[in-house]
């Protein structure tokens, strides 16, 4: 679900002319920062589906993106999503090089009830699995792409709580980029609701989920 989510937001793009190749004119990418995802049903094998993406803001180095998923006409998943403007040579964000008036923003127009945040990282955790990033964690800018943090941390949990529809929102915070071959640790709550990845002891990415 998350990588046609995603794959969307790149078509967008790319119609748009602000595709990777298009920004890698100027050495940038987009990068995600932060999502926050509503479910009301999960599609399935071989489900048709609709999505649907519009930009809400887009200015500076960041755009908020929403993007919405149909099953048969009917709404099933919604997200609000954080980008910013990443620089692949220096490994930093700055401001996007590119034109991007053409694009029509839609500022009150959302895709879920509410909008993301910033995870509260001082949780109290412990951990329950290491992990050593592999060449088919990365994505195109060569850090491990944000589906894969979600699907390392959902592998964790007993499946049945996810093929029974038990996953309700969740939302995710990027924090510290991870690159091949990082040994990385992860961590979660009492009640397998709060999730962390770390490196060095330094928190990476951060998740939320309500069941």
């Amino acid at each position: 679900m998350c990588n046609l989510l995603q794959l969307t937001a790149a078509e967008h793009s790319i119609l748009g002319g602000l595709s990777f190749n298009d920004m890698q004119e100027h050495h940038q990418a987009w990068v995600l920062s932060r999502i926050r995802v509503e479910i009301d049903v999960l599609p399935k094998w071989q489900d048709k589906v609709t999505v649907k993406t519009w930009i809400e803001l887009l200015e500076g180095n960041k755009s908020i993106r929403n993007i919405e998923m149909y099953l048969d006409g009917k709404k099933i998943v919604g997200a609000t999503t954080y980008w910013v403007v990443f620089n692949t040579q220096l490994r930093k964000s700055e401001p996007l090089a590119l034109p991007h008036e053409h694009f029509e923003k839609f500022a009150e127009h959302k895709a879920t009830d509410e909008n993301f945040s910033r995870i509260n990282i001082l949780q109290e955790t412990k951990k329950i699995a290491d992990r050593t990033v592999v060449l088919s964690d990365l994505d195109i800018v060569n850090h491990v792409n944000n589906t894969k943090y979600l699907e390392w941390c959902l592998d964790t949990l007993n499946p049945k709580m996810i093929l029974k529809q038990g996953l309700k929102n969740f939302e995710m915070n990027f924090l510290r980029e991870l690159n091949w071959n990082d040994n990385v640790e992860i961590h979660t709550d009492e009640n397998n609701d709060f999730f962390t990845v770390t490196k060095d002891e330094k928190v990476c990415f951060a998740l939320i989920l309500e069941k």
